[in-house]
């Protein structure tokens, strides 16, 4: 091999070899961070601190601000699960995966909430799309392990 085809094998290996950091850096979020809206990380900093009801207007003004996208549906959906409104969390998610059929997080979410709902197939379809996905991500091990729990719960192991 010459001397600029190892360089250029060593760039698309460490190109392979960083990618899935990388998409695991991103977390739930399909929009970098650089790229995202203050009210949109502020409503983050609140839903960490499980302050669900707080972060709904920001989430609504970050949405005003850029438009509808998955991230902020996603975390819409998320905040109003956690304070007991499927219905708006299944709107939420629905549309978030309207916009980006992959998205990570709402993929998981909406996996969680189908278990909420006692709808075990649709869970195990939601863990499937994330498994094409993503692979064995986080997201894809959450809602697997939400599965697992739910299946020994219900006597289904």
């Amino acid at each position: 091999m010459k001397q600029h085809d190892i360089r250029f094998a060593a760039i698309i290996l460490f190109g392979l070899l960083a990618a899935p950091g990388a998409a695991l850096a991103l977390g739930s979020d399909s929009t970098p961070e650089p790229q995202q809206v203050d009210s949109y990380k502020q409503a983050k900093d609140l839903i960490d601190d499980e302050k669900y009801a707080k972060a709904i207007p920001l989430l609504q003004q970050s949405i005003k601000e850029k438009g509808e996208y998955a991230d902020a549906l996603n975390l819409l959906g998320y905040s109003n699960r956690k304070l007991g409104d499927k219905a708006k969390a299944m709107t939420y998610y629905t549309k978030a995966l309207n916009l980006e059929p992959q998205h990570l997080g709402a993929n998981e979410y909406l996996g969680e909430l189908y278990l909420e709902l006692n709808d075990l197939p649709k869970a195990q379809a939601r863990l499937a799309i994330l498994k094409g996905a993503c692979g064995d991500c986080e997201e894809y091990e959450d809602l697997e392990e939400a599965i697992d729990d739910y299946k020994q719960a219900h006597g289904l192991s």
